[in-house]
């Protein structure tokens, strides 16, 4: 798994007005947190991650290749701000995963017999659902 370290000065919050809770104050105070990450800016990156990163994130990004996240879960900026460098953690996680590469192999003896068996025992049932010919 490859760990990767974003620093915050490559991290770029704006605020809004929140669709969350917060009864009326949510109109009146900027709770909602943006934030906007360069994935081709990033100094913390190889460019071999960029380009992996770029590919499975394509649909995320902007044209300029930002990836942006929102939040407005919390009442509190610091709280929607904490999560959305969560988020992006966790989209970044998601998008490095290599799954493991399924080795075939071939279905044992028996159980071919308990499939060719169990083939053999619906035949049957459908056969003795069928009307008798005289």
């Amino acid at each position: 798994m490859i760990s990767i370290q974003i620093p915050f000065h490559e991290m770029d919050f704006t605020y809004a007005r929140s669709r969350g809770p917060g009864g009326q104050n949510v109109n009146r105070t900027n709770s909602a947190a943006i934030l906007r990450w360069n994935l081709w800016a990033s100094t913390s990156l190889t460019d071999e991650l960029k380009e992996r990163l770029g590919q499975k994130l394509k649909g995320k990004l902007t044209e300029e290749g930002d990836l942006i996240v929102r939040s407005d879960v919390h009442r509190d900026q610091d709280q929607n701000r904490s999560e959305c460098i969560r988020r992006l953690h966790e989209t970044l996680k998601k998008a490095l995963f290599v799954p493991k590469k399924r080795i075939a192999t071939k279905p044992t003896k028996s159980s071919q017999r308990k499939r060719l068996e169990s083939k053999k025992q619906h035949s049957e049932v459908k056969s003795l659902r069928q009307k008798v010919k005289i």
